[in-house]
């Protein structure tokens, strides 16, 4: 897969997850379930990545992922405590795994493209 159509496929994967999970918590806040402000602040750290995904950002694509694993707890729980939100919980949860997937092999391929890595260690001297 070429890094362009894979960066294009996870940088929409990326904006449908933050627009799924804001209306939800948005709905949620306005239900009463819990306060509107609390809904809102589990959105802040998916929007913490946000510049760096949409401009393509190897380095945001690989530490992004650690964030989605909050969200991936939320999706499975839901999954696996509700009925109501069954499908919801199940949308929520193959996406973030899709992204689980999508986000490190992007910044990997793209990393290696740009010539970014780890620096290999000079040889110890005696």
């Amino acid at each position: 897969m070429k890094t362009n159509s894979l960066f294009q496929l996870c940088r929409i994967g990326y904006i449908a997850l933050v627009l799924l999970l804001t209306g939800w918590f948005v709905q949620q806040g306005v239900q009463g379930s819990y306060t509107l402000i609390f809904n809102l602040l589990w959105i802040i750290p998916l929007l913490m990545p946000l510049k760096g995904v949409i401009q393509g950002k190897p380095y945001t694509y690989a530490w992004a992922s650690f964030i989605l694993c909050l969200y991936l707890l939320h999706g499975l729980t839901l999954v696996y405590v509700t009925e109501d939100a069954l499908v919801f919980a199940i949308i929520e949860s193959v996406l973030i795994c899709v992204l689980l997937i999508g986000f490190p092999f992007y910044a990997r391929i793209r990393g290696r493209e740009l010539g970014l890595g780890l620096k290999k260690k000079s040889p110890q001297k005696n």
